[in-house]
């Protein structure tokens, strides 16, 4: 038995003594574990968004706020979809024998997600800094914090990721 598990395991370089089904069983359970964090930032977001356009100084904005917060508000919208998509995918497939499929795709919404989420982000900078300290600061801030997160959420897991591959 423990030698089928060893040959049978997708990727033994990390010791774990487990099966195949065992190990799509863990990524989905840490798979859904992370999109409880994110989707939790969306939603907070997306609550923050929607309150908005009911406050009085709302109504002074101009185009360009509007425009930003429509693209805002729809990214949050789809990010909160995509994020919580994988829910309804596993409820729907569960025990359907078809896990692998399940972890592949729900990582795929995840990325989405979390690319949509990104986009929020800086749509909310833009739009809060924008009414506390005007467009120019507005402007630098958000690309500051865009900066920030696709280096912390894109470019640092690519690096050492090609880094990873190239020591083996």
């Amino acid at each position: 038995m423990a030698e089928q598990r060893s040959s049978s395991a997708p990727d033994a370089r990390d010791g774990r003594d487990e099966t195949p089904l065992e190990r799509w069983d863990r990524n989905l359970v840490e798979l859904l574990q992370e999109l409880r964090v994110a989707q939790t930032g969306v939603q907070i977001l997306f609550a923050f968004l929607l309150t908005l356009p009911f406050t009085n100084r709302f109504g002074a904005v101009g185009p360009v706020a509007k425009t930003t917060y429509l693209v805002t508000l729809i990214a949050a919208a789809t990010a909160a979809a995509l994020l919580i998509a994988p829910v309804s995918f596993h409820r729907l497939v569960f025990r359907q024998g078809h896990k692998p499929e399940l972890v592949r795709t729900s990582t795929v919404l995840a990325q989405l997600g979390l690319a949509c989420l990104l986009v929020c982000v800086i749509g909310c900078v833009l739009l809060v800094v924008d009414v506390v300290s005007g467009t120019a600061w507005a402007a630098v801030l958000a690309a500051v914090v865009a900066g920030l997160y696709v280096g912390l959420w894109y470019v640092l897991p690519f690096v050492r990721r090609n880094r990873w591959r190239r020591l083996g």
